[in-house]
């Protein structure tokens, strides 16, 4: 019953086995190998066009990275202000991106407001070095709060974006995820509607260490490069990476993958709408879950072995929580069975 998170998951059997076979023999380093070069070229077909491929270890610098290619003397990127980069990446997007800012917009359920990003942006539309200036915008798709853009929220945001000439990033590490949600293609969710650099995460979903940073426009990628190599994010052995999302995108594993850890999540959202002693605290749609039950329930469910994260309420609903109650999250991941969530929705009944 291990809900905590997705990265608590091991790595897909496919995946081990990739890393494996890939332990013998040579290859050259540094990204040049033809293993290397061929999962490059997978990554065009799957987005149906060219793109720039840069591989790293984590989601952080993935993200970091992404915005540090954008930065400029004085910016500031645009996000909600539960995402991934503002809340829990340690301030690595500002460190590695020359000091540029976070500006945090407001938005439901882990999705940034169209209009609260119109408001936020047009703040600096008068240039003030005092103020500094606007250089990103970025998104989580999935959310943080397990909801999904749909695509014309896409497009609404990016557009916002586009008239200020402003780059727009999208932090997929749980990427897959939103993608089956949606039940659309890869191109539809990111440079379709306005997406410029993507996050793309596999490490959640079954991979053992594998990200990548993705350009829509390889042009836009020129000082990449050197911003990986400064940034230590060079691996010399990137095959083994590429070893990982070999497997990882052979036969659409990734998506077979989401959509089990989705469809988990659904059955868990399900159980929990029926209980007797838990209620969803929101609508969701990936594979995140967030429940409100009762104190002493959550201790006993502990106790007996369930894994889970409490969480706090979110700031446009502080009081969602009553005195004897708390906000838990649920993450269901690739090796998610049935049995476990059967088992945890059986703690939570209440005779």
């Amino acid at each position: 019953m291990f809900f905590a998170s997705d990265n608590w998951a091991g790595a897909h059997p496919l995946i081990a086995e990739s890393l494996v076979r890939e332990a013998s023999g040579y290859a050259s380093a540094y990204g040049t190998s033809d293993l290397d070069k061929r999962i490059e070229e997978q990554f065009n077909a799957i987005f149906e066009r060219e793109v720039a491929v840069f591989f790293v270890g984590t989601g952080t610098a993935a993200n970091s990275l992404a915005l540090a290619s954008v930065a400029r003397a004085g910016g500031v990127a645009f996000c909600h202000f539960d995402a991934h980069v503002n809340a829990d990446e340690g301030g690595a997007p500002e460190y590695l991106s020359h000091a540029s800012r976070l500006y945090p917009v407001e938005g439901e359920n882990g999705k940034i407001d169209p209009g609260a990003l119109l408001t936020a942006v047009s703040r600096f539309d008068t240039p003030s070095v005092h103020q500094g200036r606007p250089m990103a915008v970025t998104l989580t798709q999935a959310t943080e709060a397990g909801t999904v853009y749909a695509l014309d929220e896409i497009e609404a945001l990016t557009a916002i974006a586009r008239a200020r000439k402003l780059p727009v990033h999208m932090d997929g590490a749980r990427f897959a995820n939103a993608l089956v949600a949606l039940d659309t293609t890869p191109a539809e969710m990111t440079w379709k509607r306005g997406v410029d650099i993507l996050s793309f995460g596999a490490t959640k979903n079954g991979c053992w260490c594998a990200e990548a940073i993705i350009f829509f426009n390889p042009a836009m990628a020129e000082e990449m490069p050197y911003i990986r190599k400064r940034s230590a994010q060079l691996f010399s052995k990137t095959r083994f990476i590429s070893a990982q999302l070999d497997a990882y995108l052979k036969d659409d594993l990734w998506l077979s993958l989401a959509r089990h850890a989705n469809g988990l999540a659904d059955r868990l959202r399900a159980g929990l709408t029926s209980s007797n002693s838990a209620r969803l605290a929101w609508d969701t749609q990936a594979n995140e879950v967030f429940a409100v039950i009762g104190k002493k329930t959550a201790a006993e469910a502990l106790a007996k072995g369930a894994k889970f994260y409490d969480w706090l309420p979110p700031r446009e609903h502080p009081d969602m929580v009553g005195k004897d109650e708390t906000l838990i999250r649920l993450v269901t991941s690739f090796a998610t069975t049935e049995k476990d969530v059967d088992d945890f929705l059986a703690l939570l009944q209440q005779p």
